[in-house]
């Protein structure tokens, strides 16, 4: 009989379905503890499910209620538990799993992240106890420096020099700040970690803390994460009752308090100076530097500011020393990243790989490759902010200036990957469409001239633009890039440039010829049915939201080019790929 039957009830997996499959567990008396757990990183499988006994824990992906069932009657009965599903066994998962290597998420979707006992006995805590009982301020921040862990939020500054900077500050009180404002479209990395492991990030500002000289600490959270919210104000409540949080911890003449900020999803805030002002209730817009965090932050005091998942890897960095992360390496670029992996991909899901490895391998091989069977066109990393990485360039090594080389940026970790029915000019497009909506609209190229960048995407790719459009898309992108106080608006430009870089073609078709060569800029497409492969088999007249189409039963279909809005529905549903685009 199973010992334990574990759900994995993170964000993506209840939206899958796990809650209805937790609800329908609880209530069939399996004789066994039924327990949760976060995600594991294997989102494209969700919902999941674990059952452990004496023969270890096994793995069940796909799970609805109909294998639920299945799963229930050989708990009950103590019989064999059944062989399909397994995703960790299986040649899927295995692809998916044994190239990683699990630091920041390595208790992600292993422990219930509501059980601060569970993190404890996975090692949880014995970083800060080792730092409190045996090691000096500088002896810390001298340990981070040597593991040569650099800022995982995008910018990778070396994160021991920036927590000496704060150590050797003068003014108290000194605050820390956990940036988990994550808002880049295809981005849920730091979402997981709070969800799955939030000690790990309480664990890795304590030592933050403690080498620094820090008494209070914020985590800037953006609300629209509700779950990681709960877990980790819970997280905090327990590490408290355990004297592992607050005044005097440990017995010892350490204190620091935590407080969970939630921040209204200003994208902008994710930038550490108008992140910095809403906390203190101001309007979130960035400021000019210096003075520096360091030296004036939060109240004009000296401050701090990490990511999620720089924070995350702390623990593991002084439970096991600096050389057990620096053994992964690759240049300058040490340790391991993560990323999310959505788009057209096939294993959408959460990875952590050793830096090194190839974008090809982490998306061909990790994740599958392309989930529509079409050939792959590109991969937009760094978000908004980042750029597009063509086909051509997948074998670039996963490594801070490799990747800046592209044109792109690691930043936090996303990675959107396009197949090639993917416009590039209008990715450009969306992209530059959010930063300007999300400008705080301090900086007047930033303002305007992202808007004005918008305004002539969006005439190419209503086959209204003219050639001299490039040159001052071009020309409008280095102003705003220069003149633009925060990462938002220098960096604003990004998409446009890199895809000016390796898809002009695109932008010249769209200009010249008028024709999205993509097939996904509505004004410059017309659907037409391939006389030569249709078989009348009415699937797309039946698909149709506006019933444009007409034909009898095997015979040639019609499409009326007033009634059609150019959805694309009819060509998704041709099984004999006889919708043409013109």
């Amino acid at each position: 009989m199973g010992n334990r039957v574990i759900v994995g009830m993170g964000s993506c997996g209840i939206a899958a379905g796990a809650k209805a499959v937790y609800d329908q567990l609880e209530k069939a008396d399996l004789g066994a503890e039924l327990c949760m757990t976060s995600c594991v990183g294997m989102c494209y499988a969700e919902p999941i499910v674990e059952v452990e006994n004496e023969a270890g824990r096994i793995m069940y992906g796909y799970v609805d209620s109909k294998f639920a069932e299945v799963l229930i009657q050989s708990v009950k009965s103590g019989s064999e538990l059944p062989a399909e599903n397994r995703i960790k066994e299986d040649e899927e998962g295995k692809k998916y799993l044994d190239r990683q290597v699990k630091i920041a998420l390595k208790n992600c979707g292993v422990i219930d992240p509501e059980s601060i006992d569970e993190y404890i006995a996975e090692g949880g805590y014995e970083g800060i106890k080792k730092c409190i009982s045996s090691m000096k301020p500088e002896e810390v921040i001298e340990a981070v420096k040597e593991s040569g862990l650099r800022g995982r939020g995008g910018a990778g500054f070396t994160t021991g020099v920036k927590w000496s900077f704060l150590a050797g500050a003068k003014n108290n009180p000194k605050y820390l700040v956990c940036n988990a404002d994550e808002g880049d479209p295809g981005a849920f990395m730091d979402r997981a970690v709070l969800e799955g492991d939030p000690h790990a990030v309480i664990e890795g500002m304590l030592t933050a803390a403690y080498a620094t000289g820090a008494s209070f600490g914020y985590v800037y959270c953006r609300a629209e994460y509700p779950l990681a919210i709960k877990r980790l104000e819970k997280a905090i409540v327990d590490a408290k009752a355990k004297n592992l949080l607050g005044d005097n911890i440990l017995g010892s003449d350490f204190s620091f308090n935590l407080k969970v900020k939630e921040g209204a999803g200003a994208f902008v805030c994710g930038e550490e100076t108008a992140l910095m002002a809403s906390i203190e209730g101001r309007r979130g817009m960035p400021a000019l530097r210096p003075p520096f965090p360091a030296e004036a932050g939060i109240n004009a005091k000296p401050t701090n500011i990490n990511n999620v998942e720089t924070y995350a890897n702390v623990p593991f960095i002084m439970r096991e020393g600096p050389a057990a992360f620096n053994k992964y390496r690759y240049e300058k670029s040490i340790g391991t990243k993560v990323f999310a992996l959505a788009g057209k991909i096939k294993r959408v899901g959460l990875v952590e790989v050793p830096m090194g490895l190839t974008l090809r391998e982490v998306i061909e091989e990790i994740g599958g490759g392309s989930s529509t069977g079409r050939p792959l066109k590109a991969v937009q990393m760094g978000g908004p902010a980042g750029g597009c990485i063509p086909e051509s360039l997948f074998d670039t090594p996963i490594d801070y200036d490799a990747i800046n080389a592209t044109g792109a940026i690691m930043g936090s970790g996303g990675m959107v990957v396009m197949d090639d029915q993917t416009c590039m000019v209008d990715v450009a497009r969306y992209f530059l469409n959010f930063t300007q909506k999300e400008s705080c609209g301090k900086c007047t190229f930033c303002r305007i001239g992202t808007k004005r960048m918008l305004e002539i995407l969006t005439r190419i790719t209503e086959g209204k633009g003219v050639e001299s459009d490039i040159s001052l898309l071009e020309e409008l992108a280095g102003h705003v890039s220069k003149t633009s106080l925060c990462g938002l608006g220098q960096l604003a430009p990004n998409p446009v440039l890199t895809t000016l870089k390796y898809f002009r073609d695109e932008y010249e078709a769209h200009i010249k010829d008028k024709k999205c060569p993509a097939g996904v800029c509505k004004p410059l497409i017309t659907f037409k049915i391939n006389p030569d492969k249709c078989v009348g088999c009415t699937a797309c007249a039946k698909a149709c939201p506006t019933k444009c189409i007409s034909g009898e039963r095997k015979e040639v279909h019609v499409i009326d080019q007033e009634k059609c809005v150019k959805c694309g529905i009819c060509r998704d549903t041709c099984k004999f790929d006889a919708i043409d685009i013109d």
